[in-house]
């Protein structure tokens, strides 16, 4: 039995449709039941509830040996401090797990080893450390920056031809397709001859700056989209005036910063995943402007 957390999310639902067509027997947690696809409530069993709640994670991991977990991202108004909310919703999952005999499979960052301040990253470095130390079997599929987040951007980029993020504009950013990290934390649920604690670092074939990026977004579209790097400060600024909390915007700014300062060149790593950058514009972007 295969547990999935996160079963309607963007790399969740990913990894629960390929491990549905293996054929597996299938249990998924999930707040709200009714959003489940129609294919999923009748192939999988379904549990009601937080994965962050220890009597919903028990009631999951009832005779079940595997367990893919991925922590969902806090409210945007009401979210406290990255490292206590990271730590809280694992907390009783991990522990769980190691007492049951359950390998899990979690999706963290990339940068083990950075010494800096990272906000939502470093968060989510000692959500591993929490895991290892519970002596659960596990790995820990280590990405770097979501192409995906660039979707965010699908309205400036085409009422204004231009995306803005406050990453340094001509420094490389390693990147990762959603496809991608799904197909990996998949794999390693299906195999069942790996033992022991482990991280799979996990990083797209090219490293751009968002400059770069920029060029291919405009040759993939037909149209010039260039970069406009918003400093640090406003970056974090707008957040708060948007409604999202301080503690928030604190994260999310040291989470960039990070990035600005080489924190997923902390941890050696090789480009694995098999989606480039120009691909997931003509794939995923490229239609998501035109819809």
């Amino acid at each position: 039995m295969i547990v999935i957390t996160t079963p309607t999310g963007d790399i969740g639902r990913q990894v629960l449709n390929s491990v549905l067509v293996s054929g597996e027997a299938v249990r998924v947690i999930a707040r709200d039941s009714s959003r489940l696809p129609e294919h999923v409530r009748a192939q999988a069993d379904v549990v009601e509830g937080s994965h962050a709640d220890a009597d919903t994670i028990a009631k999951a991991l009832e005779g079940a040996d595997r367990l893919f977990w991925l922590v969902p991202p806090a409210g945007f108004r009401d979210a406290g401090p990255a490292r206590s909310y990271y730590l809280d919703f694992t907390r009783a999952a991990a522990q769980e797990a190691a007492n049951r005999g359950v390998r899990m499979v979690h999706v963290t960052s990339l940068g083990h080893g950075y010494s800096g301040e990272a906000g939502l990253l470093s968060a989510a470095l000692d959500m591993d450390e929490l895991i290892e130390s519970t002596g659960v079997q596990h790995r820990a599929l280590a990405l770097p920056f979501f192409m995906e987040n660039i979707l965010r951007q699908a309205q400036p980029i085409t009422q204004q031809g231009v995306f803005s993020m406050a990453n340094t504009a001509d420094r490389p950013l390693l990147t990762v397709a959603t496809q991608d990290a799904a197909t990996a934390a998949a794999a390693l649920l299906l195999d069942t001859t790996w033992n022991g604690q482990s991280r799979v670092p996990l990083t797209g074939p090219d490293s751009l700056s968002p400059d770069a990026m920029a060029e291919i977004i405009s040759e993939s579209l037909g149209r010039p989209v260039r970069y406009q790097q918003v400093p640090l400060a406003d970056f974090q600024g707008r957040m708060v005036q948007h409604g999202a909390s301080p503690s928030l915007a604190q994260d999310m700014a040291d989470m960039v910063n990070a990035q600005n300062n080489g924190i997923y060149d902390a941890e050696p790593h090789d480009p694995v995943a098999a989606t480039d950058f120009r691909q997931w514009c003509q794939n995923v972007l490229k239609p998501a402007v035109q819809s």
